[in-house]
C-alpha cells in the first residue's frame, strides 16, 4: 500500500491510499461515481459497506477532502432533500446522518508538520444539525490547521471559555436554521469581546451572507471549500472594539421581537384552542394530531419571531414555503396554514411588524396550487 504526502489542499497533491492522482474532470466524475455508491449503502443503514466505499475510494485515488465533500456531503445533502420529499422517514434520515459521521470518523488523518494555526469550530446554541460543522472542521484539519470542533449546542459561554484556553486566532460558527439567529448574534457579539474575530456560514445567515453582514460577522462562507480558502488567504480582520462598535438592529427597538418571543407558548396555546373553535374537524384529533399541529405552530411563531429579529420577511416566508412543500409530499394542502396565519395576526393586531410579515407569508402561500 502506498501514500503519497502534501499540504493537505484540495486541487494540490494530498495524503491518500493506493492509486495515481485524478485529474479535476476525473475527480468530479468519480465523485459522483462514489456518491452513489455510498448512498445505496447509507439508504439501507449498512454501516460496513459504507465504510468500505469510503476506503474504495481513497484507493482508487480520490482525495479525502473530495470524498469528505463531495461523497460524503453530497450524499448528507440527499438525506434532507429525501427527508422532504417523504422518501425517507425520521428514523431512515437519523440512521443515515449517524453513518455518515461514523464515516466521517473513519478518514485516514495524519498530524501536520508544520500548523497553520488554532481555530475553533462549533455550533451556536440551540443548533443541533452539527454534521456541517464537522465537515468544515474536518476540511480545515485536511488543510493544515489545528481544529478544536466542539459540535452542536454548544452555550455562549462555555465557547468563550474553551477560546481562552485554547488561544484559538478565530471562530467559525455553523448554523443551519434561522430561528438560530438571535443567539448566533449573541455569540458573535461575545466571542468579538474578547478580540477574537468570527467567520460564520450556513443556511440560517441566508445563501448570499446578509444575516452574516446585519449580525456583525467578520466573514462568511457559503461552504466549507469556501471557508477554508478564506482562512488560508490570511488573517480575519480584527473585530471592532465595543465602544466603536454600530447598533446593526435598530428596529429592535419596538420590541416587537421581544414581545413574540416571549410569549411564544402563549400564542400557541390561544391559537390552537381557536383554531379548534373555527375547525369542528379538530375536535376529532387524537392526541398525536394536536401534538403534530401544536408543534407546526410553534415552528411558525419561532420563525416569525427569527425574521423580526433581522427584519426580514424572507425568513418567515422561505420557511412556509418549505413547510408547504413538506406538508404537499405528505398529502397535507399548503393552504391548512392559512387558518393558522390568520389567527396568528388576529392576536398580535398591535405589532404592525409582525402583522405585515404575516401577510406577506399568506401572500406567498395564496400563489400556490
Amino acid at each position: 500500500m502506498t501514500t503519497t504526502s502534501a499540504p493537505g489542499r484540495d486541487g494540490e497533491p494530498i495524503r491518500h491510499r493506493g492509486g495515481a492522482r485524478l485529474a479535476a474532470p476525473e475527480r468530479a466524475e468519480q465523485a459522483v461515481e462514489w456518491m452513489d455508491k455510498l448512498w445505496t449503502a447509507v439508504r439501507t443503514a449498512d454501516e460496513y459497506s459504507a465504510l468500505d466505499v469510503i476506503d474504495n475510494a481513497l484507493e482508487a485515488g480520490l482525495a479525502a477532502e473530495t470524498v469528505l465533500l463531495d461523497v460524503i456531503g453530497a450524499v448528507q445533502h440527499k438525506v434532507g432533500v429525501e427527508w422532504a420529499a417523504n422518501r425517507m422517514s425520521v428514523a431512515d434520515e437519523h440512521a443515515a446522518t449517524a453513518i455518515n459521521d461514523r464515516v466521517i470518523a473513519a478518514l485516514p488523518r495524519q498530524r501536520p508538520a508544520t500548523s497553520r494555526g488554532k481555530l475553533t469550530v462549533a455550533c451556536v446554541d440551540k443548533e443541533w444539525h452539527a454534521l456541517p460543522a464537522r465537515l468544515l472542521a474536518e476540511t480545515l484539519r485536511l488543510r493544515g490547521w489545528q481544529v478544536g470542533y466542539l459540535g452542536a449546542q454548544v452555550p455562549t459561554a462555555h465557547l468563550v471559555s474553551q477560546i481562552h484556553r485554547s488561544g484559538a486566532t478565530a471562530v467559525c460558527l455553523s448554523a443551519a436554521l434561522p430561528t438560530r439567529l438571535p443567539p448566533a448574534h449573541a455569540a458573535i457579539t461575545a466571542v468579538q469581546a474578547v478580540g477574537t474575530p468570527v467567520m460564520v456560514g450556513g443556511l440560517a445567515f441566508g445563501t448570499d451572507g446578509r444575516h452574516a453582514r446585519s449580525l456583525g460577522a467578520d466573514a462568511w462562507a457559503p461552504e466549507a471549500r469556501a471557508a477554508a480558502d478564506r482562512l488560508a488567504a490570511g488573517p480575519l480582520p480584527r473585530p471592532r472594539p465595543p465602544h466603536q462598535a454600530v447598533d446593526d438592529l435598530p428596529h429592535l427597538a419596538d420590541q416587537e421581537y421581544t414581545m413574540v418571543a416571549r410569549s411564544a407558548r402563549s400564542l400557541v396555546r390561544e391559537t390552537s384552542q381557536r383554531l379548534e373553535r373555527r375547525l369542528p374537524a379538530m375536535r376529532s384529533y387524537d392526541d398525536e394530531q394536536r401534538e403534530r399541529t401544536a408543534e407546526d405552530l410553534a415552528h411558525i411563531v419561532d420563525f416569525l419571531a427569527a425574521a423580526l429579529y433581522v427584519d426580514d420577511a424572507d425568513v418567515f416566508t422561505g420557511f412556509l414555503t418549505w413547510t408547504a412543500e413538506v406538508l404537499t409530499a405528505r398529502g397535507v394542502p399548503a393552504h391548512s396554514l392559512l387558518p393558522g396565519l390568520d389567527l396568528l395576526e388576529e392576536q398580535l393586531h398591535d405589532f404592525p411588524r409582525a402583522r405585515a410579515v404575516i401577510g406577506t407569508g399568506r401572500a406567498e402561500l395564496a400563489t400556490r396550487p
